[in-house]
């Protein structure tokens, strides 16, 4: 079984697939703004691979590279912000909202390039649950006919797991397999890959280890989605770190946030929301996005990726507290 192809450069490649469609954007303005949009994305994709850090190695330019990673961001988000592109490529295109996941690939390139090239890091279908659904006793004698179910992450650094299953003799009789058994296959689309071989089936899926929610703005229901994600993925991945990034909050003081399961909530331009039609008039001051606030993010980051996580009962009993804070 092959690895899962993928593009970190989602914006990238959401751009590219409106030059390449066949029926949408073809009239003349469309085209026009493609062509003036890809000039800006080129030379932003083109500045970020020049730029180098921040690495797993703490240094005393790592403020300093994030500070000019945020300037390349913000001339390009306001380029492509502009109200024209904002009414022609409306928020179901999706080429608004992937700049921020795109950028998220360039702040942590480098610094999971030092775990190795098996690093998982982009937007991923990853590991949710696992169930098994044989059709009936007599298959499930013959092969586990288990389902890796997925969730979508906008962002995430893990790891690629694959993963062979197959249904075994009871302990106490004969190890011998015997005769291998003719076997049915049906694979819903929705579900991982899988390859079956004799009474083996190989499942290939994403574990994340660091989890990124991209948003716009958030609001209550938004955050409570969230908190599910994140309730599920730690119920699976206790070691990963499940965090939301937006530009706007729309959530009231009301909102009691402890009792929410992320690890942590950013908001970029530390900016209430404002609707986007808003957003165009004279009188509406934006706020840029902030680099410190960056620069939080991607040293939380960074020190969950480099921290040892084992530990325990064990552990805690020598230190007196159990529950790593």
């Amino acid at each position: 079984m092959s690895p899962i192809s993928r593009n970190p450069l989602v914006h990238g490649s959401n751009l590219e697939q409106k030059e390449k469609h066949r029926t949408k954007y073809r009239d003349a303005e469309s085209k026009n703004y493609l062509i003036e949009i890809r000039r800006e994305y080129d030379k932003w994709h083109a500045a970020n691979i020049e730029l180098f850090g921040p690495t797993s190695n703490s240094t005393d330019q790592d403020n300093t590279i994030i500070t000019k990673r945020v300037e390349l961001l913000a001339t390009y988000k306001n380029f492509i912000d502009q109200q024209q592109y904002a009414e022609k490529f409306d928020s179901r295109s999706n080429l608004h909202s992937s700049v921020l996941e795109e950028f998220l690939y360039y702040l942590f390139r480098d610094l999971a390039k030092d775990f190795g090239e098996n690093a998982l890091i982009g937007k991923s279908h990853t590991f949710k649950d696992i169930f098994f659904v044989p059709p009936n006793y007599s298959e499930m004698l013959k092969r586990p006919y288990a389902r890796i179910e997925r969730k979508d992450h906008d962002f995430v650094i893990g790891a690629t797991v694959q993963a062979s299953l197959e249904a075994s003799v009871p302990p106490e009789q004969d190890k011998n397999p015997g005769e291998v058994l003719s076997l049915f296959k049906e694979e819903p689309e929705q579900y991982s890959e899988v390859t079956v071989t004799g009474n083996t089936e190989t499942h290939i899926f994403d574990i994340p280890v660091v989890a990124i929610e991209c948003k716009t703005y958030l609001d209550k229901t938004m955050l409570e989605g969230s908190s599910r994600a994140a309730e599920d993925l730690k119920a699976r991945n206790p070691n990963s770190l499940y965090i939301v990034v937006m530009e706007w909050i729309k959530l009231t003081s009301d909102v009691n946030l402890r009792k929410y399961k992320v690890d942590q909530i950013y908001v970029l331009r530390q900016q209430k929301n404002t609707d986007r039609e808003f957003r165009y008039e004279e009188s509406y001051i934006k706020n840029p996005i902030n680099s410190t606030v960056i620069q939080h993010l991607f040293y939380k980051v960074r020190k969950h990726l480099t921290t040892d996580w084992t530990g325990g009962i064990e552990y805690g009993i020598q230190r007196g507290w159990l529950i790593d804070e």
